[in-house]
């Protein structure tokens, strides 16, 4: 009976506590704006103190470093020199003949929203029912299983931003990914990383509404397109910020939510990573983020990006741009595969960048070939400083060059070890570290990942081989192949 009278006083307490809760909760307004609601849950892998020693290094910060060593402790970059002792118990890589650098980074990717197998019910990354979709995140697109990361990851790439695709003017939120194997796409989310807004100018969104006789049909759409957008993320901010003058009394303004991304670019909180082809149109998109105070912290594909360097430079806004894709349609037209070496040398942060899920296996090798085009065009341009395209550059354009992007005490311990220098196509990763754990081994298939998708496919260099009667079904189906 006391035990009785004891639950049931129990109840009435939390009972009691939880009306309590309720009805402070309801009196308490949320602040400008909610926090997020989609936490980063990211934990980094095992990993033990290593010492890389007698590579070659890259630093990513235009230095190289012959014969020399990084210390890989407690997921950080914990020393890099030419003479780094040992501590005892590390783990003592020899990498005689064999170069090093950090983490490679790509800031244009859909693997996951555009994943492979590419079939209509995966392809998730362009939400094109409006022009401006500012309220979609890519994260509720990615789809964790897609082989692509853990081919990405094969190449050396340890960061990746998701975006959404091109089809809209405003596309919404990308993501960055830490590239690891995971079940949830929080689970990968870099922690503390900006958000990046997907938008696009240029032929895609005029083509897709105008062909549907709507709004936008024609560039100067596109550019009224993006200023009515900003224009109404400004009252809507005001709006919010005239609630917290008056000391947050009343209940708040209704959530718009995609007012309030463009509201948090308005402020800084969100870098826009923009898909635009043509100098000229890159400059009126420059003059847009100008009205309303905000930066583009980099073009995408910007074919046309070796023009204007100056006035990127000017404005701290990078290219992102492929090295030799170009001539696909009109506003590609002017492509040059000196690029992105010309508006480099021209001031600006260039880098590389895939949109392309096979590409992002080859970061290496597209960087290379900006160098040589480079150097075919007469610029003088060292390997050491090539290697910041796919290293500290994009690390600045996704807001995390404090903690990416180069070989240096006290960052993220994100590095790849190759078989030979990475501007050689010969050259292939051995060994990639991200927060200094192995996360890719060629010569262990157990450090080589593979999806849920993909278990029990016989696609792979270490699938196992199949029976005659299953490959001979197989070859007859088209299943198994590629």
């Amino acid at each position: 009976m006391r035990m009785s009278c004891l639950r049931a006083t129990t109840l009435a307490l939390v009972l009691a506590g939880s009306v309590a809760l309720a009805a402070h909760a309801a009196a308490t307004p949320p602040t400008e704006f909610p926090p997020g609601a989609f936490p980063s849950t990211y934990q980094p892998l095992p990993a033990q103190v290593t010492l890389i020693e007698h590579a070659t290094i890259y630093t990513g910060t235009g230095e190289r470093i012959d014969d020399g060593a990084v210390l890989l402790r407690d997921g950080k970059i914990a020393a890099i020199g030419k003479q780094v002792d040992a501590p005892a118990g590390a783990t003592v890589i020899d990498a005689k003949g064999k170069y090093v650098t950090p983490g490679l980074i790509d800031v244009h990717s859909h693997l996951g929203v555009y994943p492979s197998p590419a079939v209509e019910s995966t392809g998730n990354g362009n939400e094109m029912t409006n022009p401006n979709t500012s309220q979609v995140m890519a994260e509720h697109s990615v789809w964790p299983q897609d082989p692509g990361f853990n081919t990405a990851r094969a190449g050396g790439v340890t960061t990746l931003e998701i975006l959404p695709g091109s089809g809209n003017l405003i596309g919404g939120r990308g993501v960055v990914l830490k590239n690891v194997p995971a079940t949830t796409v929080q689970a990968m989310k870099f922690p503390d990383a900006p958000y990046g807004l997907k938008m696009a100018c240029g032929e895609n969104p005029m083509r897709v509404y105008g062909s549907r006789h709507q709004f936008p049909s024609t560039i100067m759409g596109d550019v009224a397109g993006y200023r009515q957008a900003f224009a109404d993320a400004q009252a809507y901010d005001r709006e919010w910020k005239a609630w917290e003058a008056k000391g947050k009394a009343g209940p708040p303004p209704k959530r718009d939510l995609g007012k309030e991304t463009l509201a948090e670019v308005l402020d800084g909180k969100i870098r826009v990573q923009m898909h635009c082809y043509r100098a000229d149109e890159m400059a009126q998109l420059l003059d847009v983020a100008h009205e309303f105070g905000f930066t583009i912290s980099a073009f995408h594909h910007a074919v046309e990006a070796y023009k204007i360097p100056h006035l990127l430079a000017k404005t701290n806004t990078c290219a992102a741009v492929w090295a030799d894709w170009w001539g696909f349609k009109m506003e590609a037209w002017d492509g040059i595969r000196a690029n992105l070496a010309m508006t480099d040398a021209g001031g600006a942060c260039a880098m590389i960048h895939s949109d392309d899920e096979n590409g992002i296996q080859r970061l290496n090798q597209e960087v290379a070939k900006a160098w040589a085009a480079g150097l075919r065009a007469g610029l003088h341009i060292s390997k050491e400083h090539a290697v910041m395209w796919m290293t500290l550059n994009p690390a600045k354009a996704l807001g995390l060059a404090d903690r990416i992007g180069s070989l240096e005490p006290g960052k993220d311990a994100d590095v790849v070890l190759w078989s030979a220098d990475p501007f050689s196509v010969y050259a292939r990763t051995e060994k990639v570290f991200l927060d200094g754990a192995v996360v890719y081994d060629r010569a262990d298939p157990a450090r080589q990942s593979k999806s849920d998708f993909m278990l029990g496919s016989f696609i792979g260099p270490h699938a196992a081989k199949p029976d005659k009667a299953t490959d001979a079904t197989a070859t007859a189906t088209g299943e198994g192949t590629r």
